[in-house]
């Protein structure tokens, strides 16, 4: 995709584009060469007009009764979200959260890859976990070197906004955020917060008060 591509196209419509290669890349892998929008619906939980308004602006990408070609859409999204290329990652922070990350397959149907971590504890330093290596925090910004754009932050809440502007003077260019933190970057640095906490209580939340059923009559 273009730049020029890129500023037409919604954030919202952005943010959905690796939820639908995943499920293309799972049809595709079960042997189905078309897919409707109403099974791309029930599939990713978002509505058929949402997916045919986000498919639109990549043009003509199905036909009237026939739906989608699978592999059509699957090489078409694989291009535009650059999967055949490999994007490094880092982590800082390798406590109960960032271990987990560690241990899971980021190459796996996706496009990046956790290439080193970094932790102060000295009984961490110099393992690897999942076959990632683990250095000392004092040697981040040698290591990180303006080679890795993207960083997992899974840090102390107090360690965050410190720890941030070192990644950043050491050429990361988004920011990955699991801490309760709200950390200040400059202006074009991108940076998703995650808080695990909030998301729980949310989803708690909606538990309580806006049952499942409910909301499906309201769609």
């Amino acid at each position: 995709m273009n730049e020029g591509d890129q500023h037409k196209i919604p954030q919202a419509t952005a943010k959905r584009l690796p939820l639908y290669y995943r499920f293309l890349n799972n049809l595709s892998n079960q042997g189905k060469t078309r897919v409707s929008s109403k099974e791309l619906s029930e599939a990713v939980k978002v509505d058929s007009a949402t997916i045919r308004r986000d498919f639109s602006y990549f043009g003509a990408l199905g036909k009237k009764g026939y739906g989608y070609n699978v592999n059509y859409l699957l090489s078409f999204f694989r291009k535009t979200l650059d999967q055949d290329e490999i994007t490094k990652v880092t982590l800082i922070g390798v406590g109960n959260l960032g271990t987990a990350f560690l241990h899971y397959n980021f190459t796996k149907n996706n496009n990046t890859k956790i290439e080193m971590a970094f932790d102060h504890n000295p009984g961490k330093v110099g393992q690897e976990v999942g076959g990632v290596p683990i250095y000392h925090i004092d040697e981040l910004e040698e290591r990180l070197n303006h080679q890795i754009p993207v960083a997992i932050l899974t840090v102390p809440a107090s360690a965050a906004q410190s720890i941030a502007e070192r990644i950043v003077q050491a050429g990361v260019e988004g920011i990955l955020n699991f801490t309760p933190a709200r950390i200040s970057v400059p202006k074009h640095i991108r940076v998703h917060h995650i808080d695990l906490s909030v998301e729980l209580q949310s989803l708690v939340y909606f538990l309580k008060n806006y049952p499942l059923k409910e909301e499906e009559e309201t769609n």
